[in-house]
């Protein structure tokens, strides 16, 4: 069990790294397709002078009245070689960088999405889903322009008019300089719109990231949308996002428009200085007619290139923005855990001296010990925002602490492999996410390997296998996308029997019941009995009479352990919980009432 680790070169970060060179980095595994892709497409562009060649020859022995054909067909032969030839090379390069390609891209996303378990639960959820969602779907794709066409095709785009205008020359080096006059006037015009190109597409990312964020919110809250008639009001947050995103790109365009199209009439036009000069110095006898046809014709093959060298100017700047969204996941800091998997000896859990925070500047837990005894029930109890759910995350592995240790049987967790750690704590909440998938695979993701036997035994201990084969296709019913096609209860015990198949030997409830209806908490509290049994438990719960039976209850004030006892102490010990319980107790009789 090996941890993966992010090598940077030392004193230096991806940041400052050439975007190219990062790129380079991510498809090593590729380079030798890669590489012998940029030479198929030289030898092209070498192979595909030739048609230009042969064409000169035929026109000259036309005008010099040559009409036998024995003249004309080995240059017709070799032209046609040479365009046969370019068309194989050219395609083979196209081909090995595509498929080094798209091997690289299916990396990159193997690579982010095995990155995300490494990291801290904050910095995933500080990341909307529709960023998230652009980035490693959008972005990524639109890294296969630089992949497969940069590399070969950028390369053959410049290296033919260079071999052209070194011909040119070799054969008047008068005519050279004025078949490349066009190209500085056109570039310049081009730069003028390009030159702010990174700053504009970075913009666009994102503007387009929150017009993403927008659409996932709107369709994910539309359930709330409706029940509150904000239909209108939301919308129009919708429509504006939408808008701006259209607008920016429109505005983008609009101020660009001028500099590239004066840049793609200026470079082609070669023959504007080619033809009345050359002519002038081909009537005074300083240029020979075979020359002035040869640069003729080879002037064409300057400008065609060059072109479509300038369309990956977009690409090259659009680089370094999206080589950093990539390397915001790919280079995120990850939880520091040992990467050997270690003997735990017990169940029992410590913590000692804890200070943690979502955010530096502000710590939710401030100076915490606790210690929870291996196979007894340990409930937190507390006001809202206490820090309850936090110690219970931090217990999980779901984050790190900086300040103080969390120890599991006498090993710090920080010692513990993740994937080690994971195994041990079975973490059931209000909200568990189910997959859209059918609802076996969703219990069987508590254990990948279980059997369909297993996976149903399961489903029975937790009191959900009557009504999951009173569904249309039983086991093989599809929940929908997080359970929707499922009631709040039903989703709970699938979750329930998802914990039961892990056998984790710690569990965690974090208000495991807290919005099920008195019918479903009752199946579902029998569940969590089986659940739990033998085990270390950890409960979260609001409704103290769920929780007045544990071993240890715990108090938790403003992110400090307020007090610890049995229920019947602590009502007379720690005048919070003495509170809490009689507001419990009223709530319950005026529910009854």
């Amino acid at each position: 069990m090996q941890k993966q680790r992010t090598e940077r070169p030392a004193g230096s970060s991806y940041a400052s790294q050439n975007p190219l060179l990062r790129i380079w980095g991510w498809g090593k595994d590729e380079h030798g397709r890669l590489i012998g892709a940029v030479i198929s497409a030289l030898i092209a562009v070498v192979l595909g002078m030739l048609p230009y060649f042969a064409a000169a020859q035929v026109i000259i022995g036309m005008l010099a009245g040559e009409k036998d054909l024995s003249f004309y067909l080995p240059w017709l032969g070799l032209g046609l070689a040479g365009y046969a030839a370019r068309t194989l090379l050219y395609n083979m390069a196209l081909s090995m960088s595509h498929k080094a390609t798209f091997s690289i891209l299916k990396s990159i996303r193997k690579n982010i999405l095995e990155k995300l378990p490494k990291l801290p639960l904050g910095t995933v959820m500080d990341m909307s889903s529709g960023k998230m969602k652009q980035i490693i779907v959008d972005q990524v794709d639109g890294m296969e322009t630089t992949l497969a066409h940069l590399f070969p095709e950028l390369t053959a785009n410049i290296a033919g008019p260079l071999f052209i205008v070194v011909c040119l020359f070799v054969l008047d080096w008068r005519m050279a300089l004025l078949s490349i006059v066009t190209l500085p006037v056109g570039m310049a015009f081009m730069m003028s719109v390009m030159g702010s190109y990174a700053k504009n597409y970075e913009g666009a990312v994102k503007t387009t990231q929150e017009m993403n964020g927008t659409i996932v919110e709107y369709i994910g809250g539309i359930e709330v949308i409706k029940a509150f008639n904000q239909g209108k009001s939301s919308y129009e947050k919708f429509a504006d996002r939408v808008k701006a995103n259209a607008s920016y790109y429109y505005n983008w365009m609009k101020k660009s428009q001028f500099g590239v199209s004066m840049g793609y009439s200026i470079v082609p036009a070669s023959l504007v200085t080619i033809l009345p000069v050359g002519w002038l110095w081909y009537r005074n006898g300083s240029l020979p007619v075979e020359t002035f046809i040869m640069v003729i014709i080879l002037s064409l093959g300057i400008a065609g290139p060059l072109i479509a060298a300038m369309n990956f100017v977009d690409t090259l700047a659009t680089i370094g923005t999206t080589v950093a969204s990539v390397d915001e996941l790919l280079s995120a800091e990850e939880q520091h855990h040992g990467d050997k998997e270690v003997r735990i000896k017990g169940k029992d859990i410590e913590l000692s001296h804890v200070s943690f925070g979502y955010h530096e500047d502000k710590n939710i837990l401030r100076d915490v010990s606790l210690s929870i005894p291996a196979g007894r029930m340990t409930a937190l109890v507390g006001p809202s925002g206490s820090g309850k759910s936090t110690i219970a995350k931090l217990i999980a592995g779901f984050w790190d602490v900086k300040d103080g240790a969390v120890s599991m049987g006498g090993v710090d967790e920080k010692k513990i492999p993740l994937e080690q750690l994971y195994d041990q704590v079975a973490f059931v909440s209000q909200d568990n996410y189910l997959f859209d998938e059918s609802v076996r695979e969703n219990i069987r993701m508590g254990k990948l390997a279980a059997t369909d036997k297993e996976v149903e035994a399961a489903a029975k201990a937790a009191g959900c296998d009557a009504f999951i084969r009173s569904l249309e296709k039983g086991y093989e019913t599809n929940v929908g996308g997080g359970g929707a096609h499922l009631s709040g209860g039903e989703r709970q015990r699938i979750a329930i029997a998802r914990a039961m198949l892990k056998d984790a030997p710690i569990v965690i409830l974090d208000e495991a019941t807290a919005y099920i209806d008195s019918e479903n908490e009752a199946v579902i509290q029998k569940a969590i009995a089986k659940l739990v049994r033998g085990k270390t438990v950890i409960v979260i719960a609001h409704r103290l009479s769920t929780i007045k039976d544990a071993d240890k209850i715990v108090v938790v004030k403003d992110g400090k352990i307020e007090a610890a006892g049995k229920h019947e102490e602590l009502r007379k010990t720690c005048p919070l919980y003495e509170s809490m319980w009689q507001a419990h107790i009223g709530a319950k009789d005026g529910d009854v009432a």
